[in-house]
């Protein structure tokens, strides 16, 4: 296994400016029905040379997020999550682990990203999609856009239980697009078997140079954004059994957020703010507002304390309140981050910094041309425009 230093090897997931071979073309459909799901498997190579990819992972979620919540119909999006490659795991299974099944609990997701690891290992890259193409129970409408994306730095045709291209070949017969991606040169990836995957399941191939970092660009407007994402969590409304655990995964993946930086804890509030992040499970304001629970029917063990002494109608106009609260708080997070992007764009083309080999780059690029083909359009990215000076 080689040991290069893949500390940049942010570029994983979605690397663009690297060299992406695009293969087989959706035909574009129109939108059928209110609701358009989205199904993102992420499959991540944890062996020693693979912390830079991991690293950009954690950092990148939340912008990747933001992209698609800029999608018209707004998805009905859920991520899973895997991991191989790594010694730590199951040898009897090819060292693949379902670290995290398809949900739209986004909190969870990034919960279960954060304790990923490395660890030297063997790299079988058509087990870890084997696993996610069997596994996973993918959405079954036909208008459903599922996409499994492979990271990792050795060939991908080491599997000497599983041939690629029948791998594959499933994959695809069961309408779900693999994406590759190789933390390497190129050429590289295409003779190691990971430009070939791509093609054999309908996907996109793209390698990343693994000595460029994710780009990282500070704004005034981080500090205010990580404010109003706390003052966000207060509109929240714990209830049932899994209320308190909820509330309390969704502060503590505030904190992990900011841990890596006020960027990225600005790039969570804007994910936060927007319509794919859900809480039904156990914030009672989006489980009625969602219709998955009866207000009426529910018992008063499953609520707040602060709502068991209300009647009926209390508790209707105290949900109705913390609903008309997140809604302006939302709005404000909107506008703010729509002034921190502009600065970011402004201060990259200052700068001459270019994210084309990033990890969330590549990724935001494939989802969105392949969500583009089932029908979801998004805004055009706007030019950087320059700030105007007090």
């Amino acid at each position: 296994m080689r040991r290069a230093a893949l500390s940049g090897c942010v570029a994983v997931l979605l690397g663009c400016g690297l060299s992406l071979g695009a293969e087989a073309k959706a035909e574009k459909v129109k939108p059928a029905g209110p609701a358009r799901h989205i199904d993102l498997a992420v499959c991540l190579d944890t062996s020693n040379s693979m912390d830079g990819l991991i690293g950009s992972a954690k950092q990148k979620l939340w912008a990747i997020v933001n992209e698609l919540a800029t999608a018209k119909p707004t998805p009905a999006l859920r991520v899973g999550l895997y991991q191989y490659g790594n010694n730590g795991l199951n040898r009897e299974v090819g060292w693949v682990q379902r670290v995290c099944d398809l949900t739209d609990d986004l909190d969870t997701v990034y919960e279960k990203l954060f304790k990923l690891t490395t660890n030297g290992g063997t790299e079988y890259v058509a087990r870890v999609m084997r696993a996610a193409t069997e596994e996973l129970k993918w959405n079954a409408d036909k208008n459903a856009l599922r996409i499994i994306f492979v990271a990792g730095n050795e060939p991908a045709t080491q599997d000497g239980k599983h041939k690629l291209q029948d791998t594959c070949a499933a994959a695809a017969a069961k309408g779900i697009i693999v994406n590759t991606i190789f933390c390497g040169p190129a050429d590289r990836g295409r003779q190691t078997g990971w430009a070939d995957a791509a093609r054999w399941a309908d996907g996109q191939y793209a390698a990343i140079d693994q000595d460029r970092g994710t780009v990282v660009v500070n704004t005034p407007y981080d500090k205010k954004l990580a404010e109003l994402s706390g003052k966000l969590n207060r509109t929240y409304v714990a209830y049932g059994p899994g209320g308190g655990q909820g509330a309390a995964r969704q502060v503590m993946q505030d904190s992990l957020a900011l841990k890596l930086g006020a960027s990225v804890a600005a790039e969570r509030a804007n994910a936060k703010a927007s319509g794919l992040y859900r809480s039904g499970k156990w914030d009672l304001v989006d489980a009625v507002k969602e219709k998955k629970v009866e207000l009426e029917k529910i018992g008063a063990a499953e609520l707040p304390e602060e709502m068991k002494k209300m009647t009926l109608e209390q508790r209707k106009a105290h949900l109705a309140k913390q609903a008309a609260e997140r809604d302006k708080i939302r709005k404000e997070i909107g506008e703010l981050s729509g002034k921190r992007q502009a600065h970011v764009k402004s201060e990259m083309s200052k700068r001459g910094l270019s994210d084309e080999k990033s990890f969330d780059a590549v990724l935001r690029a494939f989802v969105r041309s392949q969500a583009e083909a089932k029908g979801f359009e998004f805004k055009k990215p706007q030019a950087p425009t320059p700030e105007k000076s007090e």
